[in-house]
């Protein structure tokens, strides 16, 4: 049993923020995201590198993040690294709206002393992770490695983007990890501010996304 609300909906001329909630027999997760903040996070999810990575998203993404998490930790970080994601990216797609005046694609390259991750987004409206990544270890601390895929999978399907993570190079995995999660922040920046030259059109020939 899974339910996820979203707390409020954008509109016109309104603050792009999205705020939601889910509860499962595995998780409680609240997730607020301002996309037009200052880079300012409050996380408490329970894994520690899990608010260090999500810290990375709010300062480079020029974010204002909240996370509160409660999972089943004991049994292993997994339903609350996913639903984290899940509901991070709930609350990312209610923050965009109809996603009009959007730049809509994002790249960054981040380099970490030896590591150098590339990230691009794409606000398509079609959920799709490609993500080639590997790690010289499985772990990094406790912290399973295998979960920042589940992460970004559950961001990415239900933001509906398409999202392509490269690591480039990187000898430690803690440097390869953050340099993955720096660069999202800096391509989810560059793809959802506004475009000034938009004209608050949505950015598709479509007509929306």
């Amino acid at each position: 049993m899974s339910a996820s609300s979203p707390i409020g909906t954008p509109h016109a001329g309104a603050p792009r923020t999205g705020e939601v909630r889910r509860d499962t027999l595995e998780t409680q997760v609240r997730v607020r995201i301002a996309l037009d903040g200052e880079g300012r996070a409050q996380l408490a999810t329970g894994i520690p590198f899990l608010d260090h990575m999500l810290d990375q998203i709010a300062r480079h993404g020029m974010v204002d993040l909240e996370v509160e998490a409660k999972g089943d930790l004991h049994i292993d970080d997994h339903h609350t690294v996913e639903d984290v994601g899940i509901t991070v990216g709930q609350a990312l797609c209610a923050a965009l709206g109809d996603k009009a005046g959007i730049r809509r694609y994002g790249h960054a390259y981040v380099p970490l002393d030896e590591a150098l991750s590339r990230v691009v987004i794409d606000f398509s409206g079609r959920p799709g992770l490609e993500y080639h990544v590997s790690y010289p270890r499985a772990r990094i601390g406790g912290f399973d490695v295998d979960l920042v895929r589940e992460f970004f999978q559950g961001l990415v399907n239900h933001a509906q983007m398409t999202l392509h993570i490269d690591c480039l190079r990187g000898v430690n995995a803690h440097h390869v990890a953050e340099t993955v999660f720096k660069a999202f922040g800096r391509a989810l920046r560059m793809a959802a501010e506004a475009d000034p030259r938009a004209a608050g059109s949505v950015p598709s020939t479509k007509g929306s996304l």
